[in-house]
């Protein structure tokens, strides 16, 4: 079977203390937001004191940028597994999607939609975004490759097209999940690999194009 190209290598491995504070800044960042919360908030989710959390992250912005590199280095390794020994490209896909999506915490998404509004006026933030979705886009790139390879994507699929169109559809099930409380996530996950399915087999580029 043909190597997929090269998914970015994920971070070191954080430490525990790392884990305990990021995870504990994307809670107080639901709940506040970037610019209400405090560092004094953090370290106080955290169970640990101002001076402390100090010592680990030198601000929030810090702070922010390590959830922004952990979420790439997750992304990466998880993309960096999709091959066509695991199965179907678009089971591996949904399988993922309902890891990410559906099966983390509401708080994820709209620790996402937090992201996303403050990289429109931030450009360190805008880099980080597009960093994440870079990841997203090479390890599906060499994987739709792979499954076109074998036969099990139409060889005439528009790549560009369908990668647009499935992370699209992915950002606006987050925001939906992060804005509405009552959002039914299983029936939308539903409705998105239905969809994703679909455009698999009939997103095509013209004959004359795909030749």
């Amino acid at each position: 079977m043909p190597p997929s190209a090269a998914v970015p290598t994920p971070v070191v491995a954080l430490s525990e203390r790392h884990i305990r504070i990021l995870d504990a800044a994307e809670r107080v960042f639901a709940r506040a937001g970037f610019h209400a919360a405090t560092m004094q908030d953090v370290a106080a989710e955290a169970g640990m004191s101002p001076g402390n959390l100090y010592r680990y992250f030198s601000a929030k912005d810090a702070i922010i940028a390590g959830i922004a590199e952990r979420d790439r280095s997750l992304i990466a390794a998880d993309f960096g597994r999709l091959h066509p020994r695991n199965g179907p490209l678009l089971d591996q896909l949904e399988e993922l999607g309902r890891r990410h999506l559906v099966q983390k915490p509401r708080e994820k998404a709209v620790i996402a939609l937090e992201i996303w509004a403050e990289a429109a006026r931030n450009p360190q933030m805008s880099r980080m975004c597009a960093a994440i979705d870079g990841t997203v886009a090479q390890g599906l790139t060499a994987a739709i490759a792979d499954a076109k390879a074998n036969g099990e994507l139409p060889a005439g699929l528009d790549e560009g097209g369908f990668l647009l169109a499935i992370t699209m559809m992915a950002d606006g099930f987050l925001c939906r999940r992060a804005v509405d409380p009552a959002f039914d996530e299983a029936a939308a996950a539903e409705t998105l690999f239905t969809g994703m399915r679909l455009l698999a087999q009939t997103m095509l580029r013209p004959v004359a194009e795909a030749r």
